[in-house]
Order: C-alpha cells, then structure tokens, then sequence
C-alpha cells in the first residue's frame, strides 16, 4: 500500500519521486526499463517497479496499492501511455495529476533549424542532403534511419549505454564509430566537442526541453554551426509543472518544508575565477538566486534562476517556493569581506527549516593585489560599496590601501579630495573588469588622473609611501592650525576636552560653537568610523574649519552651517557633544542633543563661574549623574634678556558628564511608581528625624500605614 503512485518517464518523474521520498511519503514508483530503476533512491519510503504495463496491468496495480493519489510525469511523447493512466485511474476513481516536462525557456525556432513532425519527415529530410548526422532521437525509432543512402557512413547514433540497445543498433549496422553509448543529458561542452570530433553538418533531436537538454544541443549546435533538424512535441497537454507539482503536493499532504541554503562566493566574477566547489555548489543546485551578473557568472544553460540580492526578498522567495530543497545563493568576491552572506546568515540563523553552508570565493581585492605583484597582509581594505569610509584619514595612516569603489563618479570625487587634502602625487592603480577579457589596469598619481573615465565597479589600490608616518597626537600643536582671527581652544585644554568626551571609533561627534574646528578635527581623527559635525554660524570660522579639515587630511568632519540648537534637528542622534559656545542658548541645546540621545556624553568649556554655575545647576535640576568641574590653568615660559618667565593663561573650567533619562514622577495611584531604597537609621540622629528628611522618607516608602506622624512616633518611643 503507498499514499502516492508515480508513473516516471523523464526527469521530472525522478525529481517528484526524490521529493516525495525527502517528505517521508509512501510512494510506489513505475518505471520502464531498469537503468531507469538505477537513477532513484533506496529507501524505505520509496519502492519501485520496471516493466511496461498496459491499461489492464495499471488497473491492477491502483487496486493492488490504493494509492490517493496518481501523478502521471511519463515523456509527452509517450501519448498512449498517458491515456492508459487517465483510463485507469478513471475506473479505479483515483484522483489524476499531470506532471508535465518542462519546455525550453527561450524561444528556439530560428533560420538555422528545420522544424520537422516525425522522425519518418526528419528522414526524408535527410535523404536530400550531405554530410554527417548525429541522431540523439534514442533507438526506439533509429531503424527508419536506415533509409538514408550510405546510412552506415553518415549517420552516428548516440543511444543509452545498455546492452539491449547497443545490440539492437549493432544489428542494423550502427556499430564501431558510429554508435555512441552514453546517458545523457548532455553539457553545451560535451554536445560541442561531439559535434566536432565526428565532423557533424546536422544534428536531429527532439525538443525535450530543460530536463532533456534540448537548450545545451541548440547552443551547441549554434556553436559548432550545425543545422538542428528538430522533432516538434506533441500538442501542448494540461497539467503542472514540477514547481506547480510541489507546491501542489505541499497542501495537498501537509508536508513539512525543509531547505538546504549554500552561499558560494564566486570571486572577482570570471568563470575561471570560481573555485571547483563553487561551481559544484551552483550545478547541483534546484535554484540558483542572485543579481543578474553573478547568476551570469555560473549558471547553466537551463538552470532555474531567481534574480535578486537583498536578503530578505531572497529568504521570502525560498519559503515562498519548498519545491526547490537545495538552493545556492551566489555573492560576488569572498563571503566574510563585506559580502551580503553576513545579512543571510543572521536571517536564518535561528530558522530551524534552513540549513546553511558557506563556501567561500576570492575577493577582487585579492585577485588585484596579485595582479599588481604586491602583498595585502600589510594593507588597510576598505569598501566604499554602498557605504561610508573616512579614506583619507585610512590613506595618511597607511602606505597600502584597497578599496572597492561603486563607480567613475565616486572615483573621481576620491581623487579629487586627495588632490585638495595635499595628496595629488600619491600612486594609485584602477582595476576594472577584473578577471574578464576586457580587464584594465591604470596606474598614475591622484592628480594626474582626476578626469578618470571608466567602468563603474572598480578596485583602487593606493600606495603612499608616507603613510603611517604621522601618528595622531593627543594634542596637536596649536601653530598647526589655521587659526584667522577666529577664537580656538588651546591645546592643552583641547587635549584634556578630547580625553573627557571618550569617543568612541564609530561615534557620532558635534562640536557646538566650533570656531577654528580644532576640536573637530581631533575628534574627526579619533572617530575613525564615525562621523563629527561642526556648529558654526560665522562664515569665516566655516571655511577655516574647512581648510584644517583637508590640512589634516579629515573627511569625516562635515560642516554646518548655522546656529544651536536650530541647525541640530537634521543631524543624526550625537554620541559626543562639545560646547565651546552657546550664544546665550545653553540649556536649549542640552535639553535638543538629551532629546536625540538621553544617554549623551557631554563635555563644555567656560571661562566664567556663572557659565559653570549654569551647567551645574542644569545637571542638578535635570538629575544627570557623573557631573564633573575641573579646573585647568597653563602657564608657557616666556624668555625676558637672559631669564624665562612663566606667563599665565586664562583659567578653563572643563565640565564634563553623561546624560541620564529624566527620572518618571511616581504616580500616588500606581503602587509600582514607588521605589523602597534602603535607609540606614542607625546613622540618622532622633532630632533630625523631622521636617524635610521625614517628607523625603515618604516619597520614596509606603508600607501600609505608615505616616510621618508614625515615624516620629517610632522615633520618639526608641529615644
């Protein structure tokens, strides 16, 4: 007994079968001949029968099985059997489905084939011609070939590798050359190579479509420049195909979905460039997903595709689609460099239904670096891909830089900042198309290639023989700066400010009220990763802050222009803020940037007490902790005739702290609003246990019945 009988006849037929028997169904299948018993797999859910039955032995058989359900996937050209199976089940009243055999995907009638109804026509055809004919028609109709005059010389059958049918050829006078046994279906190459190697003018095939590798013979033959006499199929018939099958029998059954999920990283993109197990990964896949040019790259002529690249539009396609078990996801370059396999990978992590594996590939980069000749063990990799880097800050600290650029016009914007940031005599090499036939190479300085015209995706590599040579300071000499008549915080100050601030590599910096910017190219040459946004409103201070930008090689830093806390509202929440001035607005700015991120790190200079004053008694109302006042005063020696006198500099209070969320006022009706804290009143003296200390005990604990007036009571009866 079996819950599915399958009559198999092509591929389809194996692949349902396969699927049925992965879903731990009962299933019985038909096949023909034994070889076709071969290609199926053993296992306690699947058995298997091989002999032709006509209506009488399949009616038996339904009875015998009584199976819920008839999938007929017997080849289109077999008709007679089809209609046996519809009889049959008809009688018996099993529920029939069609599984049909898929077409070719593109359109093949072209001026270079002739289009035929019957082997009988392919053969009259023939006989009006010259030159070698491959037959890959099967043996069961190779007799009518016999017709053709010298048959013997010209035509070469390619037939199943049994031995019935070798014997049955053989006996017609196909042997030696001539008779070619092996199983298909057959690659582009091996069809092509064949097609050479035995001198073929015409090939005669049936159109079989995807399964029968009908598309691999016209490429082939278009290759080689071969006529296609093509055996037209049958009127098109109903039924589904096999990913209609799938789905079909999913709902029908109830069947659980279970996918295997490969990502393959298949390098700069060449074919040649793919590692082996790449490119099995990508043959042996069902579906093979991915943007149109990696899919290019690797897939086969037939292969079922889904062209796409955002994760969560290919994880929805799989589910959306269970017919499909083994799928391959291919990216470009390597799969750990900033690759999209990171963003699958956390998808489907915690998904029970998919099963995933990383095959990794060899990243442009690397590919470039051996092109050049140089190792990349001691070179800083960048992507700006989709993505935000601060390259010249990555160029000053290093000799080697790669980096993946997205196209000509980001190109030309590095080369030009480089130029302007006091780098235009760097080297730097372009590599475009890499690993392709059209790959080029250019090599030249920043300046010289400022008019760069090319293709868009591209590798840099930059070669700085000063790099690394400039470390960052933690407080870089005031003369350095461009200063105008613009105020600037000194140094000294400026080192302790950065140190209080503790930015973080990625952090997101402002510095209100930012004068020369010299704290903002600090910070900028700190917050590596991250991004710094200088406050200014006068215009002079703004192309000041600018020019010690690209002095110090900081693109990182962004400029704007206007007033706090106004010109904050578009900025993206600060991890960081500086106060070097407010313009009378203090506590408006404390209370914008506490808004964006009520856990802000905030550091201000004042070189008044009330400023001071202002800040602390804002901290005090606004129950920030960690608030602290420090006071700095730098004193430089200055040469008097022979003696050094110490001059003393203005005194700098540098407050600093970290936000806190506002604490929420206790609700008098919500017991959860109150919090118990624990007193100590072993520490507390009988006569200060009145007025305010007793008021602030009952703000913070209700037990009961507990009043001030009982409290008092308590103490006194202790006393």
């Amino acid at each position: 007994m079996c819950k599915v009988l399958v009559f198999a006849g092509t591929t389809e037929g194996r692949k349902i079968s396969e699927f049925l028997e992965k879903q731990k169904i009962q299933t019985h299948v038909c096949v023909a001949t034994e070889y076709g018993e071969t290609l199926l797999p053993k296992s306690s859910y699947l058995s298997i029968s091989h002999e032709r039955l006509d209506e009488t032995a399949m009616k038996e058989a339904m009875q015998n099985m009584h199976p819920s359900l008839v999938i007929d996937s017997t080849h289109p050209y077999a008709a007679e059997v089809t209609k046996n199976i519809r009889k049959a089940c008809e009688e018996t009243k099993t529920e029939y489905v069609r599984l049909l055999r898929a077409g070719s995907t593109e359109d093949t009638k072209n001026d270079s084939s002739v289009y035929v109804d019957s082997v009988d026509e392919a053969v009259e055809y023939l006989s009006t011609t010259t030159g070698n004919v491959l037959v890959t028609t099967g043996s069961k109709e190779i007799h009518k070939y016999t017709k053709i005059e010298n048959y013997k010389e010209r035509i070469f059958a390619r037939v199943l590798s049994l031995s019935n049918v070798a014997e049955h050829c053989k006996s017609l006078g196909f042997e030696g050359r001539n008779l070619i046994c092996m199983q298909g279906p057959f690659s582009t190459e091996m069809n092509r190579a064949m097609l050479k190697e035995y001198d073929i003018a015409y090939m005669v095939t049936k159109e079989s479509g995807l399964a029968g590798g009908y598309p691999q013979k016209c490429q082939a033959a278009l290759e080689a420049g071969v006529k296609m006499v093509v055996i037209g199929r049958p009127e098109e018939e109903e039924g589904m195909n096999f990913e209609e099958m799938s789905k079909f029998l999913q709902k029908e059954l109830e069947l659980d979905n279970h996918w295997k999920v490969t990502l393959v990283g298949i390098g700069a993109g060449a074919r040649d460039q793919v590692t082996l197990e790449a490119k099995r990964c990508c043959q042996e896949a069902e579906l093979l997903i991915g943007a149109g040019r990696m899919i290019e790259a690797v897939a086969e002529v037939g292969q079922t595709i889904y062209e796409a690249y955002r994760p969560d539009e290919i994880i929805s396609y799989i589910k959306e689609n269970p017919e499909y078990e083994n799928v391959t996801i291919v990216l470009s370059g390597d799969t750990g460099f900033y690759s999209g396999a990171k963003k699958i990978l956390e998808l489907t992590k915690d998904d029970p239904q998919i099963e995933t594996k990383v095959v990794p590939g060899v990243s442009s980069i690397i590919y470039f670096a051996s092109k050049l000749g140089v190792t990349w063990e001691d070179a800083a990799l960048v992507s700006l891909h989709g993505r935000k880097e601060n390259l010249m800050a990555v160029i000053k600290e290093n000799k080697k830089v790669f980096a993946l650029v997205s196209n000509a016009e980001e190109i030309r914007q590095i080369l030009t900042k480089m130029t302007e940031y006091g780098m235009g005599e760097v080297t730097v090499r372009i590599g475009t198309e890499l690993s392709y036939k059209n790959e080029e190479i250019q090599t030249g300085t920043a300046r010289s290639l400022l008019h760069y015209k090319g293709e868009n995706l591209a590798v840099l590599y930059i070669e700085n023989e000063s790099g690394g040579e400039s470390p960052v300071i933690p407080a870089i000499p005031d003369d350095t700066f461009v200063r105008g008549d613009v105020p600037m915080t000194k140094e000294e100050v400026r080192s302790i400010s950065i140190a209080k601030l503790k930015i973080k590599k990625d952090a997101v910096v402002y510095d209100v009220g930012a004068g020369t910017g010299s704290i903002s190219v600090e910070a900028a040459m700190v917050a590596t990763q991250g991004n710094v946004y200088a406050i200014e409103q006068k215009v002079e201070a703004q192309e000041l802050i600018r020019e010690n930008a690209r002095r110090m090689h900081v693109d990182n830093l962004h400029v704007i222009e206007g007033m706090a806390p106004e010109a904050l509202e578009e900025l993206p929440a600060p991890d960081c803020v500086f106060i070097g001035g407010s313009k009378g607005k203090l506590y408006e700015i404390l209370d914008a940037i506490r808004k964006k991120n009520p856990f802000v790190r905030v550091v201000l200079n004042a070189i008044s007490l009330e400023t001071m004053m202002q800040v602390l008694k804002y901290t005090e109302e606004n129950e920030i902790e960690e608030a602290e006042v420090i006071q700095v005063a730098v004193s430089r020696a200055k040469k008097v005739g022979s003696y050094h006198m110490m001059n003393g500099q203005n005194p700098i209070y540098v407050i600093s702290f970290t936000s806190r969320p506002a604490k929420k006022e206790a609700d008098p009706e919500n017991e959860d609003d109150f919090v118990l804290e624990e007193i100590n009143l072993d520490e507390v003296e009988p006569e200060d246990m009145t007025g305010d200390i007793v008021e602030d005990i009952t703000k913070v604990i209700s037990v009961g019945d507990l009043t001030p007036e009982k409290i008092r009571e308590e103490m006194e009866e202790s006393e």
